[in-house]
């Protein structure tokens, strides 16, 4: 993929300042899928976490995974690539299957994905932790769904590695098929998209938005987290498209 320029294509780009986060923060992954009768409920609960921290550094991620889409109905938003993040959380966790609806705090643990209660216990205590990395980030888009995310890190960095999630905020679908037939579920934070880059003298990456959100404002965000060999995540920041 080829990066355009701000210097040469000025009147392209729309820009935003940096955009640093205060200490502390919370990743909240849910691994779901469209087609799994028990994500429902899961994907409200993120939606509604979303919006009681909305003040707050509490960053809401759904993954689409794979393997139900052979089950009657294929998820829009599902990826192999979102099926083997959850694997790899398996392998660190030392589980033997994957499962959804799965939410992750922080890289750090694990549980049920419609626990509520279990989650805000984990966001109140997380909340009251300081974050091992701040990250400052900025973005530059073109008109054919080119951005580029400059990024700022402090803290150490040894043996960790930035990820920049593409998220779309929120997406109704009406389910024609499967375990959800005729239901109409609503996804927030669904991750179109994430690009891993090694962290050293490189300030900057680039993903490809969609065509069908290009023309959405406030529709899509940028979620960029820093996380080590053994998937902890430690520093977190967000910043609107």
């Amino acid at each position: 993929m080829k990066y355009i320029t701000f210097l040469l294509f000025p009147l392209l780009f729309f820009s935003t300042q940096p955009e640093t986060t205060d200490k502390p923060f919370v990743i909240v992954q849910l691994f779901t899928s469209q087609g799994c009768s028990s994500c429902p409920p899961a994907d409200a609960l993120v939606g509604k976490i979303k919006e009681e921290y909305k003040d707050q550094n509490v960053f809401v991620m759904s993954y689409h995974v794979d393997y139900w889409d052979r089950l009657g109905w294929k998820d829009p938003f599902s990826k192999r690539e979102f099926t083997e993040i959850q694997y790899r959380y398996a392998d660190q966790f030392r589980e033997r299957q994957v499962y959804t609806p799965q939410i992750v705090v922080n890289g750090k643990e694990h549980f049920v994905g419609s626990d509520g209660s279990r989650l805000r216990r984990k966001i109140k205590n997380y909340l009251k932790k300081d974050a091992q990395n701040n990250i400052a980030l900025s973005t530059q888009k073109d008109a054919k769904g080119n951005l580029l995310v400059n990024y700022n890190i402090s803290g150490e960095l040894k043996g960790k590695k930035l990820k920049l999630a593409l998220v779309l905020n929120k997406h109704t679908t009406q389910i024609k098929r499967g375990e959800n037939r005729n239901r109409t579920l609503t996804n927030s934070n669904v991750v179109l998209n994430e690009l891993v880059l090694e962290l050293g003298n490189k300030k900057s990456g680039s993903l490809t938005i969609p065509s069908s959100t290009l023309k959405e404002k406030g529709a899509i965000s940028i979620i960029g987290f820093v996380q080590n060999e053994d998937l902890e995540i430690t520093g977190a920041n967000q910043t609107a498209i």
